[in-house]
């Protein structure tokens, strides 16, 4: 199960946007919450992630350029990397620097890439950074609907919180090895605090008083909800329906300010506008309260009505940013780490903050609410009144206005930009690759390297997460799924010279040079962790930055016109997200036995991409492969 990372990868080892013009030891420490006992004993039980040989991440990285730069920069970087990691050279010291970085941390890599990766990175979390999640639609379509489907959720995500408070959360494992269980400890009662040039992330999950409320927004208006009884039993759905209820007949009013969609902004402008909004003792109350609550629940108004083959993509972009600020962009708390979203019609899905965790987590939760929202209600509400629901007062300025209007503009300027199409190849799923004895993802990799080679004529940088959960606080490292082998295959595929039965050794030879670096990232042997961490490691010893790293070929293996993720699940659902390049894809997708959801997004303002034809081009370039599969002789697989 690869975690999702995508979005970020672009913007790690790139002078600008890495944001680093200090020493990453004076960064504010990221919160990683400790918990004792069972959990404690599992963790320190895992491996330390490793530091790979210098020689041979330069080899590999060598080898990851081919395919993606021209003969004359490859040359260039040779000469750099020959320089670099020469005896006794820079290269040397901070190889030597980063493996005393790792004897003394649980995780060399965790606490820097958290910053660099997210939290010093500027542009909006929306489109930019926050992945969504679309859940099949529910069948309802008014507010009582709406309303009694929230209050199943908000049992079902504090059924599953049970787990997490009592450790007995089922450790999960990957090739039989066990994972890392620490980002489950981090989704809840946690979030995302603005700064003036760097922001922080809190976890009110393990302080002594941890939260006993989630956060509802309806209508731009927030509301604190406690969900546990006084006797510390957490609330039926009944109980949940009545105080929905409550918060809906209280919040009718549709003409209020949007608070919430100044979480839209660039991070240096909303961390301005979040000093000034917290001046007011009451504004900061009510921030402090959604900061600290559990989660939050948006329950959206209608969204525009578009074509049924247009409904998944328009719950794409509900989930994602919420439409613009005449629909629901104001009805969130972007900063909050965990947001579900039900819509009156019947769209339902999450956006998360991405600063915490991985898309399989946030998965694995989905799919436990999914499940307990089908089964039948068993517990008896206590027969008890409930406080009403607090709704938490904000006090506008001139200023805060103004904020909010110049937050609006910005975010329906980036929802007009924002291309997303979300589609269900229905031909076949994860059942064809594995007829042929070809894994999946990298069947699906291929075809994506053949869609982006027939609309562009070239090969590019492209990034799939792969999950260092086997190692001790492990986020993710890059898959590059650009190779001389995927390069052979695609450029040979639509050569009328070339015979079928050479194609089909050709894709094999693809398919398996994706699953073998793909075995090597998730071992913690791939390129792109280490060269950030030696990166770093030379800003950390204050020494010249490497040529290596200002070289434009590392820009280029950096600039991931690809960007792309396998997150499964058990739900037919599918995860989606904003390109990290502006002439680049999202693809995200999710393979199921019989099927594929995907969602592809692009950017409207780059003539050269178009998510509706890339999907399409994914959907002929899977067909196509299936094709040449069932007509040539098996004798070369």
């Amino acid at each position: 199960m690869w975690g999702i990372c995508s979005r970020t990868m672009v913007k790690v080892g790139m002078a600008k946007p890495c944001g680093l013009v200090k020493p990453c030891h004076l960064v504010k420490p990221v919160s990683v919450t400790r918990v004792s006992g069972r959990y404690l004993t599992h963790q320190k039980g895992l491996p330390a992630l490793p530091i790979p040989p210098l020689q041979q991440t330069c080899e590999r990285y060598i080898s990851a350029l081919e395919p993606i730069v021209e003969v004359d920069e490859l040359k260039n970087t040779k000469e750099l990397l020959d320089e670099f990691q020469k005896a006794g050279g820079v290269g040397e010291r901070l190889q030597r620097g980063l493996e005393k970085r790792a004897s003394g941390t649980d995780n060399w890599l965790s606490q820097w890439w958290v910053q660099v990766a997210y939290l010093t990175y500027r542009l909006p979390v929306v489109v930019h950074s926050s992945p969504g999640l679309v859940l099949p639609r529910m069948n309802f379509r008014d507010k009582q609907g709406q309303i009694r489907f929230a209050a199943k959720l908000i049992a079902g995500v504090l059924d599953f919180k049970t787990m997490i408070d009592n450790e007995t959360l089922p450790v999960e494992y990957l090739g039989g090895k066990p994972l890392c269980m620490n980002q489950y400890y981090e989704l809840l009662s946690s979030c995302r605090i603005p700064g003036l040039k760097q922001d922080s992330v809190v976890n009110h999950a393990k302080s002594p008083r941890p939260p006993k409320h989630i956060t509802v927004v309806h209508n731009f208006q927030f509301f604190v909800l406690d969900v546990y009884n006084s006797d510390g039993t957490p609330l039926t759905s009944n109980q949940l329906c009545v105080q929905l209820e409550r918060i809906c007949s209280s919040s009718l009013q549709t003409n209020m300010e949007p608070i919430g969609i100044l979480t839209t902004q660039h991070r240096d402008q909303w961390g301005k506008a979040y000093l000034n909004l917290i001046k007011d003792k009451t504004n900061k109350r009510s921030v402090s309260a959604i900061q600290r609550s559990i989660f939050t629940l948006c329950l959206d108004g209608a969204m525009p009505r578009g074509s049924e083959e247009m409904r998944r993509s328009t719950a794409a972009v509900q989930m994602l940013h919420g439409g613009g600020s005449q629909w629901n962009s104001g009805n969130r708390w972007f900063d909050k780490t965990l947001q579900f979203i039900v819509g009156e019609e019947g769209m339902c899905g999450a956006i998360y903050e991405h600063a915490p965790a991985e898309g399989p987590p946030i998965v694995a939760l989905i799919d436990h609410v999914v499940d307990y929202t089908g089964k039948p209600e068993t517990t008896r509400c206590p027969m008890v009144p409930l406080p009403m629901p607090q709704k938490l007062p904000f006090n506008m300025t001139p200023e805060i206005k103004k904020d909010i209007e110049e937050a609006k503009h910005d975010m329906n300027i980036l929802a007009e930009d924002l291309d997303m199409r979300v589609t269900v190849f229905g031909h076949f799923g994860k059942n064809v690759p594995k007829s042929h004895k070809m894994s999946p993802d990298a069947f699906i990799q291929i075809a994506l390297q053949l869609a982006y080679y027939r609309m562009h004529q070239r090969c590019c940088a492209t990034y799939e997460s792969a999950s260092l959960r086997m190692f001790r606080l492990g986020r993710t490292d890059t898959i590059r799924s650009a190779s001389n082998a995927s390069a052979a295959f695609v450029k040979a595929f639509d050569d009328l010279n070339k015979q079928n039965t050479e194609k089909v050794d050709l894709m094999g030879k693809a398919v398996a040079a994706h699953r073998s670096y793909t075995n090597m990232a998730i071992s913690g042997q791939a390129i792109d962790r280490h060269l950030l961490g030696l990166k770093l490691q030379a800003v950390e010893e204050n020494v010249s930055m490497p040529k290596v790293f200002t070289d434009p070929a590392y820009a280029k293996a950096l600039h991931y016109c690809l960007s792309t993720s396998q997150v499964p699940s058990k739900a037919d659902c599918v995860m989606c997200f904003g390109p990290v390049v502006s002439n680049g894809y999202g693809v995200c997708y999710n393979p199921m036995e019989n099927h594929i959801n995907f969602a592809v997004s692009s950017f409207n303002a780059c003539e050269e991409t178009n998510a509706a034809r890339m999907a399409q081009a994914v959907e002929s370039a899977l067909l196509d492969m299936r094709t040449l599969l069932e007509q040539t002789p098996r004798a070369k697989l």
